[in-house]
């Protein structure tokens, strides 16, 4: 969000708080979560990078928990959204797939971010106590798995894919590439070695339908 000018009339006095975004401070959030995982991630280090104090967490977030699942929800629209939405819009499924894929090994390494995906890599080290974040993450990935799916029933519908793909276990495949390719971002891979593996996508898929 644009940063609010100060007003000139009324400058800043020494104990005057300073304004709290919350947008920037869930991406300061998302890096520290992003890094380490949930739970080696303390309080104090969440509040260090926010450039907040554990009862103005508190107040803003409830706790760390619902910090954690509105980091994951600010990263999710933030990096996510629109590459889905144009793998939707698309109107030939194996371009859909090509620049889905393209576009997230350029997501995944990018340098504005750290390597990887956060719905695979920050979710670890939880607790089976914590079943509100293990169900959150898990209905994120089968969210993609969705996508996928609903995507290939459309180009059967459509006469693209043939109409006896199994598209439960073509968009599994997929969806296990994608978090592949995020644990692969973690490594070290070079991009452009993450798009040539990337580029195997859409050879997963079936043959064109000769009635496309």
């Amino acid at each position: 969000m644009p940063a609010q000018r100060p007003r000139q009339s009324e400058p800043r006095g020494k104990g005057r708080p300073r304004a709290f975004d919350r947008a920037q401070a869930l991406n300061k959030a998302l890096e520290i979560f992003w890094r380490q995982g949930y739970a080696p991630a303390s309080v104090a280090e969440l509040c260090k990078a926010m450039e907040i104090n554990p009862p103005s967490l508190y107040a803003s977030f409830g706790n760390k928990a619902n910090l954690f699942l509105e980091a994951l929800r600010h990263y999710e629209h933030t990096y996510w959204d629109a590459p889905a939405r144009r793998f939707l819009a698309e109107a030939d499924v194996y371009s859909a797939v090509e620049q889905f894929f393209q576009e997230a090994a350029e997501i995944l390494l990018s340098p504005e971010t750290p390597c990887g995906c956060m719905v695979v890599l920050a979710a670890v080290n939880i607790s089976e106590d914590e079943k509100e974040i293990i169900a959150a993450v898990r209905a994120l990935r089968l969210a993609t798995k969705t996508m996928f799916a609903d995507r290939f029933r459309r180009a059967i519908q459509d006469g693209q894919i043939p109409a006896d793909t199994d598209v439960p276990a073509l968009a599994g495949a997929l969806n296990t590439l994608l978090e592949g390719l995020s644990l692969q971002a973690r490594d070290g891979l070079f991009q452009s070695e993450l798009k040539a593996i990337a580029a195997h996508a859409v050879r997963m898929l079936p043959p064109r339908s000769q009635h496309a």
